[in-house]
């Protein structure tokens, strides 16, 4: 199969498709990532067989995040604000044109490394009707960590840490029914000087206590924060991601 993507423009930023049949996967990118990237580091050609078999079609999007997360100059309460406008792109716009590439109305799963793996957390979390599978590679689900200043209702409704410790009754009862989130990290270089290590064992406990249903696979302490485990770690979970 030709694995070159389909460029897609949706308003002003990009998504690459790949495959041609298959249930959907949306990727985010790491920190400040373009959509293109999954392909440029090899994590297209290491599902490639997937993608081949009609197991998947992925779909690969540009991150805000130099304007919104990883925007250092601006306090924590207005990234959340701006954020909204990547979730209004993601929910309103992508989401539309994945179901129309894949005919029509059906659940989509996600994925992504290191702040990619937030943003799949947060998005299925919030979103769990539309987005109930999320595959988090290396993430740190504490996003306030990230910056500096007020935190105010829009940063706690977007900071996993902070919204599901209060979550509660029927909406608790239902995420339990709908979503299933895996979290996997390694013990090797940079997974603990970026806090992934630390924050993914603090957010398993914190889904645990919730009885939000959850993976976490820890990996040894060879496989760093980098792309090279992030490829073994998408090829190892796909198969349940999408199962």
């Amino acid at each position: 199969m030709d694995l070159r993507p389909r460029e897609v423009r949706i308003g002003d930023s990009t998504v690459a498709a790949f495959g041609h049949w298959g249930p959907p996967l949306l990727a985010f990118p790491a920190e400040r990532g373009v959509a293109w990237d999954w392909d440029r580091t090899g994590m297209v050609a290491a599902i490639a067989p997937a993608l081949e078999a009609g197991e998947v079609k992925l779909y690969c999007v540009d991150s805000f995040d130099a304007w919104t997360w990883a925007a250092s100059d601006v306090p924590l309460e207005e990234r959340a604000r701006r954020h909204g406008a990547f979730e209004h792109w993601i929910v309103d716009h992508v989401l539309p044109w994945v179901r129309e590439d894949c005919g029509g109305h059906q659940d989509v799963a996600l994925t992504g490394a290191s702040l990619g793996a937030f943003h799949a957390a947060n998005f299925a979390l919030r979103r769990a009707d539309l987005f109930p599978r999320a595959l988090c590679l290396s993430g740190v689900y504490d996003i306030a960590q990230a910056g500096w200043g007020e935190r105010g209702e829009t940063m706690y409704f977007h900071n996993p840490m902070d919204y599901v410790a209060h979550f509660h009754g029927d909406h608790l009862d239902w995420l339990r029914s709908r979503v299933r989130l895996t979290l996997v990290v390694g013990q090797g270089m940079w997974e603990d000087t970026t806090g992934a290590l630390a924050s993914t064992h603090a957010f398993a406990s914190l889904l645990a206590e919730k009885g939000i249903p959850h993976e976490l696979d820890v990996w040894g302490h060879d496989v760093a924060h980098d792309w090279p485990s992030w490829r073994a770690q998408l090829v190892h979970h796909l198969p349940r991601l999408l199962g």
